[in-house]
């Protein structure tokens, strides 16, 4: 996984729990949905950029 693709993908996911923490507190289920789908599209990026090195390490 390239350092920079990385540092995005857990940016994401620190925004997606802050997002989730804030929508608790307030009582704002919206918060929390879009909270828990950033995180979700974290772990995907992360998921994906763990294929592309198991790829790159075969070919290599």
């Amino acid at each position: 996984m390239s350092l920079e693709d990385k540092a995005k993908a857990t940016a994401k996911n620190i925004e997606g729990k802050a997002q989730e923490a804030l929508g608790n507190v307030t009582g704002d289920p919206k918060d929390k949905a879009e909270g828990k789908a950033k995180q979700a599209e974290s772990e995907v990026r992360h998921a994906v950029e763990d294929v592309k090195d198991n790829v790159k390490k075969k070919i290599d």
